[in-house]
């Protein structure tokens, strides 16, 4: 097993939380995890994006030039990540945000999940990467939907936040519905 994923947005979306959940649940599964950030100078509103590699084999590069699967919380993220995608790849997309008539590659998987309003919905602003994950989870073959789950409330548990689990557990559970 070798995945590589891209997650992109705006800073303040959580993209790099997203990505950095996601190695930690490699990690829980002894894989070989990569994480590589990067983002503007802005705290938010500026762009951030994290590439994450989970293999079970070593990891020779941080750079993923054909990711299998595209995390994008915005127009901008899908502007200049898709034509990298790999053919046959995932495109998850924040549809709250990302205009309905948005053309995409006919040689990829597009998955539209409308996160931000779902995670308003459940009133938890900040949530709606964990909609996105469990929309990942549900649309790849990455992590089983009940592990990722586990590893969610784990991560923010070890982080000293497990206070707000039951808002991150229901948004995940609305990405994994799909809506």
């Amino acid at each position: 097993m070798a995945k590589e994923i891209i997650c992109a947005g705006f800073g303040g979306q959580g993209v790099l939380t997203a990505g950095m959940l996601l190695i930690n649940a490699g990690m829980e599964q002894e894989k070989n995890v990569l994480f590589y950030p990067s983002y503007g100078s802005e705290m938010r509103g500026g762009t951030a994006n994290c590439t994450v590699k989970i293999s079970d084999k070593l990891i020779a590069s941080p750079v993923s030039k054909c990711p299998d699967i595209l995390f994008t919380m915005n127009t901008p993220a899908i502007d200049k990540f898709e034509e990298r995608l790999k053919p046959g790849g995932l495109l998850l997309v924040n549809s709250s945000i990302v205009p309905e008539d948005r053309t995409y590659r006919d040689d990829i998987k597009v998955v539209k999940i409308p996160a931000t309003d779902i995670a308003a919905e459940v009133k938890n602003p900040k949530g709606a990467n964990l909609v996105m994950l469990g929309a990942l989870a549900a649309h790849s073959d990455l992590f089983t939907i009940e592990y990722m789950e586990t590893a969610i409330v784990s991560f923010f548990e070890k982080k000293g936040k497990g206070k707000f689990n039951e808002k991150n557990v229901a948004c995940y559970r609305r990405g994994v519905e799909g809506k």
